[in-house]
């Protein structure tokens, strides 16, 4: 049996980077390249705003390290790259993958792929890099092992035999980053190597480097060469949007206010930008404490807010309000239940708001929101230092349930501790973000599954509100063992109604993905009209983009 349904299931979760206004350090641009806004001044060089110093480069390559410099996705390849966006898979160092049942996953690999040091890539390098993981827990950073049982080779082929039924880990396989036993075999702690001179099979190797600035250069023998159009690459460490605008940047990921006027003005006839969604943001109620655990205060908070005016403030009309079914739209519109009204968008009613309260124990008195003992309702929302589209929509919502009588109290921890905050369930009300993943399996269990519900104090990696409900994870469950797209529509169904009824998350707009380009050099950037991947300048999706874009001359 072929695989079925690939599109829906993957693990890559990329909510460290959504709905981030990613305005970087406006330290003086170091770069080799004119200030003149003509972009890169050598025929075949893209000029990359895809890593950013602290201020300066550390010369790390781990493809397993959090923190490896951005590009090293341009060099190492997994066995499929998936598109962030709608989940689909495209084949890399496997030729194809067959999925024979949902406790099986096989992989054929790729025959005539070279590393970069002319070494011969076949199906023991996979083995020996997931071999790799399992003795090192520490690199398996997308939790491959966490789904697999054992794995043989017979040839070219890499069989995965599975913990459990279990379609969705196909996708997490696929995006393991795969290196050469012949190098690494021999390096005593992989974790913490910086592997400065990586040997790679991508479609690029790593040219030059300093502290400022290091360059990429087209790999000859790439197995797919012919479609790498690309000869050079320059990261410089600073790239603040002065320095995009000014410098001719050909690809860059940031937020620009007003991007019209800055960006696209620096170049009108070339330059471009795409902002597709790439996450839900919205409010998470700590569910384990009063009144958040109450429905019906939820369903106050809910109606209490006008996400379009949440979204135009917090992301200047780039993004859209938020529907409630958990769906990212418009990447999943054909998925949407018909069984709720208008696709899921919460209007602000006051009267409901109001109605909604007195259910939960809430009644305005003297224009205050009140309990039963007259005292009036104060609540916390946390949100990072420094996203600044966070906090545009959250004063929207401090602004609107204070009309309403509460007492809003804004708490802006340093992202750090924004994090652990989130983590840990310190919190009443907190900015998140959730979805994004190109999986509806895997944006809905890292919402909903009481898996990762732990006890507030306690960190977990999803599900921060600490949510819990049988028949919701009994749901999730059966999503897991299917590949049947009928049945796993009829689960979405469900799911939806739960995130539209339950309120876990109180969604309130989109989280942009901020790509700029540049066709002035190179073609074939990803838009809506051609959605092939995201313009986001790291991760294994680049690996799309860089086997599309086509010299402008």
């Amino acid at each position: 049996m072929k695989r079925a349904s690939r599109s829906r299931v993957s693990r890559t979760q990329l909510a460290a980077a959504l709905g981030v206004a990613a305005l970087f350090a406006t330290t003086a641009c170091s770069a080799d390249v004119s200030a003149s806004g003509s972009g890169s001044t050598v025929p075949g060089t893209l000029l990359v705003g895809g890593d950013n110093g602290s201020p300066t480069f550390t010369r790390n390559f781990n493809p397993f390290s959090a923190n490896k410099r951005n590009l090293t996705t341009y060099m190492y390849e997994p066995l499929a790259v998936v598109n962030n966006l709608d989940g689909k898979a495209t084949p890399f160092l496997a030729s194809s993958v067959e999925q024979p049942d949902t406790s099986t996953v096989v992989y054929h690999v790729r025959q005539g792929v070279k590393w970069s040091d002319g070494k011969a890539f076949g199906a023991e390098d996979v083995r020996f890099t997931f071999d790799l993981m399992k003795k090192n827990a520490a690199l398996d950073t997308l939790g491959a092992w966490q789904h697999i049982k054992s794995l043989s080779v017979s040839g070219d082929t890499v069989t995965f035999h599975l913990k459990t039924a279990d379609a969705p880990a196909a996708q997490v396989l696929d995006q393991v980053l795969i290196v050469p036993e012949h190098i690494w075999k021999d390096v005593k702690n992989p974790a913490t190597w910086t592997n400065p001179n990586p040997v790679a099979t991508g479609p690029f190797t790593l040219d030059t480097f300093t502290p400022n600035q290091y360059t990429l250069a087209k790999n000859a023998t790439y197995w797919q060469a012919d479609k790498v159009q690309v000869k050079k690459i320059v990261a410089p460490a600073a790239n603040s949007n002065l320095d995009i605008v000014n410098n001719g940047y050909d690809w860059a990921y940031t937020f620009m206010s007003d991007v019209d006027s800055t960006w696209v003005k620096a170049d009108a006839k070339h330059n471009s930008y795409w902002y597709p969604p790439g996450g839900t943001v919205s409010l998470l109620p700590n569910l384990t404490k009063a009144p958040f655990d109450n429905l019906d205060f939820r369903e106050g908070l809910s109606y209490a807010l006008d996400r379009d005016k949440i979204a135009d403030k917090a992301e200047q009309g780039y993004v859209k309000a938020a529907g409630q079914t958990g769906l990212l739209l418009p990447n999943y519109q054909d998925w949407l239940n018909s069984s709720i009204a208008d696709d899921g968008k919460i209007t602000q009613s006051t009267s409901k708001a109001l109605a909604a309260f007195k259910k939960a124990g809430y009644t305005r008195r003297g224009g205050k929101l009140v309990d039963s003992a007259g005292k009036q309702l104060t609540l916390s929302i946390t949100t990072a230092n420094g996203w600044s589209d966070y906090l545009r929509g959250v004063q929207v919502v401090r602004q609107e349930l204070s009309a309403l009588g509460i007492k809003v109290n804004l708490n802006q921890p340093q992202a750090a501790a924004y994090q652990e905050s989130l983590q840990n369930g310190d919190f009443d009300l907190i900015m998140g973000s959730f979805g994004g993943s190109g999986s509806l399996y895997q944006d809905y269990n890292n919402l909903l599954n009481s898996g990762f519900k732990k006890a507030v104090g306690t960190g977990t990696s999803a599900n921060f509100e600490r949510y819990g409900n049988a028949a919701t994870d009994a749901l999730l469950a059966k999503f897991k063992a299917t590949t049947d797209t009928a049945e796993q529509r009829k689960i979405v169904d469900r799911l939806q109604q739960v995130v539209h009824d339950q309120l876990p998350a109180i969604s309130l707009f989109y989280g942009g993905l901020w790509g700029l380009s540049s066709d002035k050099n190179f073609t074939g950037w990803p838009t809506a009209k051609n959605p092939y991947a995201s313009l986001m300048t790291w991760g294994s999706t680049s690996l799309l983009v860089l086997t599309h874009l086509q010299r402008a001359n």
